[in-house]
């Protein structure tokens, strides 16, 4: 058994409970730790083992053995990292959040936050940037904090501001996704941006109130990311779990007619195929859960699971400009398998789009 299928297995520990009879023999532990680590699933796959020991004190034997008690520490002590870090990354939404909403602006959350409460253990998803959405306030927001708060606004990305908040990244969204990289991205913004209007949806974060997207947008806008990574580098297995337990915890809200046919409309089809069936076949959610004509998945099915557990194309990215854009136009030329399972467009029509969005932002070359 490989470290990906063990990775799989201990991830279907965690979230579903499946504890399988025997587990398998001479495994690499710390090539298994360090892959989920690598995959964004680092502390959950804690918690799968952790099942699994509980379940079946004597597998804990190799564990116990000196080439593998390092591992089995540092990789428990994730739980504790990534709780930590979510206490602090939570901390920081509710405080910006406080200063929005004192003058007048609504916060929506994207991403991160907002999936991770579809956790079994919300605090042991990792959460990277903080993704909000103002509702076209994007700008007076903005102008609010660097007037008041001091806070240096960065101009210099495609569809957000960037800026730091108590020691955490913030995208401010002025559009939802990039609408340079591919021509159709400008549609669909405009199907985003009719989405991202509703203000109805809201949780509240140590006491402040924030915005949630409803389920059709979150669940579009969680296809589309997932696609649009894989199909320009890689994703991980946290996306994929990211999308599963949104459906699990929302699949009754979403209009999967519509979905189905906004997915169909944007050439997404066959990526959002791969998903769902990698969810059911390989992650273990229920079938039921997702449309059953949404899991005839294409024959790149195994392939992209493979790509995402260990990707085809190098992610050392070089340091130099010239070699840089070299190795660029190298891993765009070899993910043209991707680009037909995620786009409607052409390799010709996004590669020219891709040029003139760099020429836009050069710092993104």
């Amino acid at each position: 058994m490989t470290s990906g299928e063990v990775l799989l297995l201990l991830l279907r520990a965690a979230i579903h409970g499946e504890i399988p009879v025997s587990l398998p023999v001479a495994v690499d532990w710390k090539e298994v730790s360090e892959l989920a680590t690598r995959q964004g699933v680092g502390a959950i796959a804690a918690d799968g083992l952790q099942k699994l020991l509980e379940a079946h004190p004597e597998w804990g034997k190799e564990l116990d053995e000196p080439e593998n008690e390092t591992v089995k520490y540092e990789w428990f002590g994730q739980t504790f990292y990534a709780e930590q870090c979510y206490e602090k990354y939570t901390r920081a939404i509710a405080s910006l959040a406080k200063f929005y909403n004192e003058h007048g602006f609504q916060m929506m959350i994207l991403k991160g936050y907002a999936c991770s409460l579809n956790y079994p253990v919300p605090n042991h998803r990792p959460c990277g940037d903080i993704d909000i959405w103002q509702f076209g306030r994007q700008k007076e927001a903005d102008a609010a904090l660097a007037r008041e708060k001091g806070v240096k606004i960065d101009n210099s990305h495609h569809h957000h501001t960037v800026f730091f908040w108590k020691g955490e990244m913030v995208e401010n969204h002025y559009d939802i996704i990039n609408v340079y990289h591919h021509r159709s991205n400008r549609d669909l913004e405009q199907v985003f941006k009719a989405l991202a209007s509703d203000d109805s949806h809201t949780t509240e974060v140590h006491g402040q109130t924030v915005c949630l997207p409803s389920p059709n947008l979150h669940a579009l806008f969680l296809a589309r990311h997932a696609a649009g990574h894989f199909a320009a580098a890689e994703i991980l297995l946290r996306h994929l779990l990211d999308w599963a337990l949104y459906v699990k915890a929302y699949g009754s809200q979403i209009d999967w007619t519509w979905l189905q046919e906004t997915v169909e409309r944007f050439g997404m089809t066959g990526i959002f195929r791969c998903f769902n069936a990698i969810c059911v076949e390989d992650l273990g959610f229920d079938a039921s859960l997702f449309p059953v004509e949404s899991l005839q998945a294409p024959e790149e099915k195994d392939r992209v699971l493979a790509d995402i557990l260990s990707p085809e194309v190098s992610q050392e990215i070089p340091k130099h400009l010239i070699p840089r854009i070299l190795w660029k136009y190298r891993r765009w030329k070899a993910n043209e398998w991707k680009h037909r399972l995620c786009y409607k467009e052409s390799m010709r029509s996004a590669f020219w789009s891709g040029v003139w969005t760099h020429l836009r932002k050069p710092s993104s070359i």
